[in-house]
């Protein structure tokens, strides 16, 4: 997947962003911003998924979070209306980031408003890419992010976000999804979600 110069300049600007994450993640012994972290594994994922895809997937993907801990959910109510409140001013939040960023770079404002599409997911299972980006995303959390999920919530709300993950994705993405390698009770849950 070619990488022009202008979209490296632009992943170094959201990487820039995302390395102020007061959040970090350890992996292996190292320590890392948790939103840079995120947005990396979501590059590297896009790369093994899909290998042509368009320079505005390819921006979508990575500022997908863009300084997401700047909103944090608990500033809002912890109950559904909450949730859904955070979430769409967390949307607005990221597609106004990521085009003050774009514009910086000098990214042309169609490209710009294909980047903010794709962010918000328009038209999925109708727009290719769109539903790329949603499988990234879904492959993204069962391969780096379904393991710790375990921990925090019970057995019958992992099974149902497991199905409403599923129904998401492509076909593609589902075969994907089955060859992640799951821990013991991660693959007993998702079989209980796919085939029960």
């Amino acid at each position: 997947m070619g990488k022009s110069d202008k979209l490296l300049t632009a992943f170094k600007a959201f990487d820039t962003a995302n390395a102020k994450d007061p959040n970090k993640e350890f992996i292996e012994g190292r320590e890392y911003p948790k939103e840079l972290l995120y947005a990396k594994r979501m590059t590297h994922i896009l790369n093994t998924f899909e290998h042509k895809v368009s320079e505005a997937l390819q921006l979508a993907v990575r500022c997908q979070h863009i300084c997401r801990w700047e909103i944090p959910r608990e500033t809002y109510e912890m109950n559904r209306a909450g949730y859904l409140k955070w979430r769409q001013e967390l949307q607005s939040f990221h597609m106004e980031k990521a085009s003050t960023i774009l514009q910086s770079v000098g990214y042309n404002q169609k490209t710009i408003e294909r980047v903010c599409f794709l962010m918000l997911k328009k038209q999925l299972k109708k727009d290719i890419e769109t539903q790329i980006l949603e499988d990234v995303i879904c492959l993204v959390f069962l391969k780096y992010y379904f393991d710790p999920f375990l921990l925090k919530h019970d057995e019958d709300k992992i099974i149902t976000i497991l199905r409403k993950t599923w129904k998401k994705m492509s076909d593609k993405g589902q075969r994907v999804a089955l060859l992640l390698p799951y821990s013991e009770k991660g693959l007993d849950l998702v079989h209980r979600a796919l085939y029960n």
